[in-house]
């Protein structure tokens, strides 16, 4: 099996040591090719997992997978060069930098692709989705409040993406995680109505705070986002017909409408690892749309925007 990865920062270097370990769990050779956007030697470990590495894309090459790993402002360019020269792509969040991007523009017909969403796969929401069905839940309140001078030890805040606007900062796109799992667990929302802006200290000039209402057929959710809360919170309540369930990311912990609390702990490279393996078999033989398709990628992102969504 022939990948490209079209970039290995931090989550590409997580993604191409995943999908070894995952490739020889299953017994599937894999070669690991990386197109990169400068000659700046890779550390040695990475340098160890790839057979070859170039700035310019060979011609007429063609691979059975793609991780787009590089920065979300070039997604769509890079969608655009490797059009049909790819069987099934692995699109890092968020998809692209801005809602308006037309799919058809850069996706072949019927093309296969997966964008990544690694909540999905955490052991807690696993165990949400498998009780979802009997909870009949009235309305939902998540909560992913956090500090992000805290975010990148090391790393003052004030130079990355997430503190300027027109890098794409802002808490909004930064945690898409949320509407993500929500669009997962209740489908597209008939409304929604959000405020955000700038209201903390902190020297950045994106968002720092936003929040929304979304109306479903059957229920109300209301989602909070920041990046000033100085004490980790991730959570989702549901306030449901026999009592409120507590889906704690930050604590691994659910806890149902009687009390009893169950517990999910694990390494954060679980979700991940399950995500690789997901993404592999539906790489191999899946057919048709993935469990998160560029078109409920494209819609999520829509969301983070306070845009109405449609379909």
């Amino acid at each position: 099996m022939d990948v490209l990865f079209t970039g290995l920062g931090s989550i590409g270097t997580r993604h191409l040591k995943n999908l070894h370990a995952v490739a020889q769990e299953k017994g599937l050779p894999v070669r690991a090719f990386a197109l990169r956007s400068s000659d700046r030697p890779l550390p040695e470990s990475t340098r160890a997992l790839l057979t070859d590495e170039y700035t310019a894309l060979p011609d007429g090459a063609h691979y059975d997978a793609a991780f787009l790993t590089n920065p979300t402002h070039l997604h769509f360019d890079t969608l655009c060069l490797l059009r049909g020269r790819v069987d099934a792509f692995f699109i890092e969040k968020p998809i692209f930098d801005t809602a308006s991007r037309d799919l058809t523009e850069c996706l072949a017909p019927e093309q296969k692709a997966y964008v990544a969403a690694p909540m999905r796969w955490c052991g807690v929401m696993l165990a949400l989705k498998k009780l979802l069905p009997s909870l009949f839940p009235y309305s939902a309140r998540v909560i992913c409040s956090s500090y992000l001078p805290d975010w990148r030890p090391g790393v003052d805040y004030r130079t990355v993406y997430s503190a300027h606007r027109d890098m794409g900062g802002g808490v909004g796109i930064d945690l898409i995680h949320e509407w993500d799992y929500l669009s997962e667990l209740f489908g597209m929302p008939i409304e929604t109505h959000c405020f955000a802006g700038k209201y903390s200290d902190l020297e950045i000039d994106s968002d720092d705070l936003a929040v929304y209402i979304a109306r479903y057929p059957h229920l109300l959710v209301e989602i909070h986002l920041d990046y000033f809360g100085r004490a980790y919170r991730r959570s989702i309540e549901l306030f449901c017909r026999d009592g409120t369930v507590t889906a704690d990311f930050g604590a691994c912990t659910l806890t149902r409408a009687d009390g009893t609390i169950e517990r999910y702990e694990e390494p954060v490279n679980e979700r991940y690892l399950r995500e690789m393996a997901y993404f592999l078999e539906y790489a191999r033989g899946g057919a048709g749309a993935s469990v998160n398709p560029p078109e409920t990628a494209l819609r999520v992102l829509k969301l983070t925007k306070g845009e109405p969504v449609h379909g």
